[in-house]
């Protein structure tokens, strides 16, 4: 049982995301094969969507495609693409390069349809300054929170990752007084301790992990971005299912209790994507529970 090693350690200096989807008609099988030796699961993790699996009659235990909320408000987008490859590093320029070469292994039976690049903010912060991923389990909590196990061969050992890109509003946000910033996360934000007097709709509130039943707990390894004039987070957490983002994604949407994360006034999420990564083998990422 062997995780693809980024999923449990620090976020990199900078990182860039591709999203593919199936080409109609095609066979993916020799592509995912080629991909899946070229992915060392630590400078480039693999990510399989619901759709390529079902493309070649599979089933994965626990793999879905990103969940309709009709009822959320605001709206949470579904995206679902085939494919996604994170690819990690110093030096964005190298990333960009060896995403093309990647693309270009992809192509035969993958189209690249949006790339995402994004990098680490001062500690480990959103562009707003709060910082991100503070109550994220460590070393075996981790391991229990975000890798699957009892499932045998080819499953133990994969993740499963929910994947966001958020569109920050920085003038609503700027308009904010200190204290209403705060108060819409739920910390304080130079000390980032938790402010006790919160309103229930403040972030840390709707998402707390052990408030859940079962508890949700995931291991977020989300990073900002910038293109242009627009900027604001790519989320991503992984889990040994979706469930506890699901859960955390529904509270924050008002389906618990109607009340709306304090999030969402100042920024939204533009796409929204399930992928299973799977484990690693002995010549790359271990592909034996999809292609056969």
């Amino acid at each position: 049982m062997t995780p693809q090693a980024a999923i449990l350690e620090p976020i990199p200096i900078h990182a860039r995301h591709l999203f593919f989807d199936l080409k109609p008609k095609s066979d993916p099988r020799e592509v995912l094969s080629t991909l899946a030796a070229a992915c060392d699961g630590r400078a480039a993790v693999l990510g399989i969507g619901v759709g390529v699996a079902a493309a070649l009659g599979r089933e994965i235990p626990n793999l879905r495609g990103f969940p309709q909320l009709p009822r959320a408000r605001p709206a949470i987008p579904v995206t679902q693409r085939a494919l996604w490859l994170w690819l990690r590093g110093d030096d964005p320029g190298e990333l960009l390069r060896q995403g093309h070469v990647l693309a270009a292994l992809a192509a035969p039976a993958f189209e690249l349809v949006q790339a995402i690049d994004s990098f680490r903010y001062r500690d480990f912060r959103d562009l707003s300054g709060y910082e991100d991923g503070t109550e994220n389990p460590q070393d075996e909590a981790a391991i229990e929170a975000a890798i699957t196990q009892g499932y045998g061969a080819g499953i133990d050992g994969s993740s499963f990752a929910a994947v966001q890109q958020w569109l920050h509003d920085f003038p609503a946000f700027d308009a904010m007084s200190r204290a209403e910033q705060d108060n819409h996360v739920g910390r304080e934000r130079d000390s980032n301790e938790e402010l006790d007097d919160a309103p229930e709709s403040a972030h840390v509130k709707r998402t707390a992990q052990e408030d859940f039943e079962p508890e949700a707990f995931v291991v977020r390894r989300s990073m900002p971005w910038s293109s242009g004039l627009d900027a604001g987070l790519v989320f991503l957490a992984f889990g040994r299912s979706f469930d506890a983002f699901e859960a955390q994604l529904r509270r924050m949407t008002g389906h618990d209790d109607g009340i709306i994360d304090g999030l969402f006034d100042f920024t939204r999420p533009l796409t929204g994507d399930f992928f299973w990564c799977p484990p690693m083998g002995v010549n790359g990422v271990d592909l034996a529970a999809l292609v056969v």
